[in-house]
């Protein structure tokens, strides 16, 4: 299962898993925080237990959860993951889903950040659309935000710049505006920050910036008119 369409369709057929016991507005409030965990269950883990063993003896999993840095953590509490994983084990779904994302290997030396990153992407597409949301609510038109960019950056290629978006959502426009100028200019590296109020937003837009390879600490929780997450950094330019 190479190809990015593939392992798309895969993970979104595992939603089907959860009819009757989910209504398909929530599915993306499962299948998007497992994605995060297979992702990631080939890093070192300092509770010792192996992604692999989950399916067996899943009621590990909460210290495999707390065997992750501090923000990998905070990604999955804003998805209000162990709620998830105690709703799934009371419908007989925790181990069942375990064992069908073992199937998948999204393992970095498998999948480029670039790949994953689109993953996510259309992972997150799809399940929006399915909850009923409208567009706008998640999703900056391409065209906007190409428009947005050619006028930030112009001919430069943004490499070596950052971008700050102080509402980001799920963090759709800092993805598309660094796949934008990847688009325009081959290896330009653009370093994204994001703030978000909607806890299961931020999760969102926190484990984007992680699959894309971003520090994930760029993206935080929080009102950016009430406290600003990055006033740290006003200490470099003042």
């Amino acid at each position: 299962m190479n190809r990015f369409q593939e392992k798309v369709t895969f993970i979104w057929g595992l939603a089907d898993l959860l009819r009757g016991d989910y209504k398909q507005s929530e599915y993306g409030s499962v299948i998007l925080p497992f994605t995060v965990l297979r992702r990631l269950s080939g890093q070192p883990n300092a509770s010792g237990i192996v992604f692999a063993d989950l399916a067996r003896t899943p009621d590990k999993i909460s210290r495999y959860l707390a065997g992750f840095p501090a923000d990998v953590r905070n990604i999955f509490e804003g998805f209000r993951f162990t709620e998830q994983v105690a709703r799934l084990r009371r419908a007989g779904l925790l181990s069942l889903l375990l064992e069908r994302f073992r199937e998948i290997d999204l393992q970095p030396e498998s999948v480029s950040n670039h790949e994953m990153g689109y993953i996510f992407e259309e992972l997150i597409r799809k399940f929006s659309e399915q909850s009923g949301e409208t567009a706008g609510e998640h999703f900056t038109p391409r065209e906007v935000i190409q428009l947005m960019v050619r006028l930030v950056f112009g001919d430069n290629s943004g490499d070596g710049k950052s971008l700050y978006d102080p509402a980001c959502g799920t963090g759709g426009m800092l993805s598309a505006a660094e796949e934008y100028l990847r688009a325009e200019h081959a290896g330009s590296r653009l370093e994204v920050y994001g703030q978000e109020l909607n806890p299961e937003s931020f999760a969102i837009g926190k484990a984007d910036a992680l699959l894309r390879g971003h520090d994930a600490g760029n993206i935080v929780l929080g009102n950016s008119f009430l406290d600003d997450g990055f006033e740290r950094f006003l200490t470099l330019f003042f």
